[in-house]
């Protein structure tokens, strides 16, 4: 391997560990300095959502910078070619790097046969600067998957295949407009070392970032072992991808101020609308996404002291203005006692008080 490479390969590594380790441990630090909670519960600064922004903005900045330097190294910073090129050969080059006396299908041999030590002993580099081209072309996607979904919610919410994904198309984009501008080889390894470098980011975010920024993680994991080893001999849980809360049941007395609550000051869709004169009510169906909220009306009917809707919501300073912009007045925020989060709180129509939690 030549000092090009060498140093190429260490300031990679270098600057991807910076990214990896040094970014949560930083932005745990000086959130709690500033009194701010990371983990969407109540903070002790009264400027946190400002501060949460700013951080939000400034980590985006970061993901915007990456890409500009992603978008120089794979483009810019190099000339167009003559001819175009192209190698779909997945790993050759990889394998060609490496020689055994008695070829991958001996050493194979070896390896099962005398064990691990009497096999790589069998091993010797022979071209290193395609190791360190595979090496590179990981590296360079790691901080990739990373970031995604350190930074973006979306990327949070399907941790375990967006982020990667994400880094498979962003690499076959890239080795498409390499190939059709010249700039550059479209070469399947690239791709292949790519999307590992996007996957072990994805891994590297949530087995260090996430552990660092969530102190409480450990035991919310012995908590999901606990409840996965009984729920699993239970019904509902081996079809929990097709199962989710769909709807809330309420009573009401006054119909004409349920559609105007539910319709027109939180904005569900009233989805149907059904008398029943055997008993006097009239169903209310308001729906909002995937969630309903099935409301049986009577002028007669017997209202609870108390009834409860619990709505989620990824940004409460944001819903909470627009529910003061429609005359709604939300309490202080509180701390939801099960979750740690914060959750917001108003009263609606016959007795029902309405909880907006938030999401992450």
């Amino acid at each position: 391997m030549d000092t090009n490479s060498l140093a190429a390969s260490l300031l990679a590594t270098v600057f991807v560990a910076l990214i990896v380790f040094v970014l949560p441990l930083a932005d745990r630090a000086v959130c709690r300095r500033l009194g701010v909670n990371l983990h969407r519960g109540l903070s002790a600064n009264p400027d946190a959502d400002r501060i949460l922004r700013l951080r939000k903005r400034l980590l985006t900045a970061g993901v915007v910078l990456y890409f500009m330097m992603f978008a120089w190294l794979v483009f810019f910073s190099r000339s167009a070619s003559e001819y175009y090129a192209v190698h779909v050969a997945p790993l050759e080059n990889l394998k060609n790097a490496f020689s055994t006396p008695t070829g991958f299908s001996g050493w194979f041999r070896t390896l099962f046969t005398e064990g691990f030590s009497s096999a790589f002993s069998q091993i010797s580099i022979v071209r290193p600067e395609d190791i360190s081209q595979f090496y590179l072309n990981m590296v360079l996607f790691i901080p990739m998957g990373y970031l995604l979904p350190y930074v973006f919610r979306w990327f949070r919410a399907r941790v375990n295949t967006r982020p990667w994904l994400f880094c498979l198309l962003v690499s076959l984009l890239a080795e498409n407009l390499q190939l059709i501008t010249r700039r550059g080889m479209y070469d399947l390894d690239d791709i292949i070392s790519n999307t590992l470098g996007g996957f072990i980011g994805q891994l590297l975010y949530v087995g260090i970032a996430y552990v660092l920024t969530h102190p409480g993680w450990r035991e919310d994991l012995r908590a999901y072992r606990r409840w996965r080893r009984v729920a699993s001999r239970r019904t509902v849980l081996p079809f929990v991808r097709e199962t989710g809360l769909y709807r809330f049941t309420l009573l009401g007395s006054d119909g004409e101020a349920v559609r105007e609550f539910y319709g027109g000051l939180l904005g569900f869709r009233l989805r149907g609308c059904l008398p029943r004169e055997a008993d006097g009510e009239t169903l209310y169906l308001f729906e909002m996404d995937q969630n309903q909220v099935l409301i049986a009306c009577s002028p007669d009917a017997r209202i609870p002291e108390k009834q409860f809707l619990t709505l989620s919501a990824v940004n409460l300073p944001d819903v909470r203005k627009r529910l003061e912009g429609s005359g709604i007045s939300p309490g202080p925020y509180a701390e939801d006692p099960s979750t740690g989060r914060r959750i917001m709180a108003f009263d609606g129509p016959d007795n029902t008080r309405i909880e907006i939690i938030e999401a992450d």
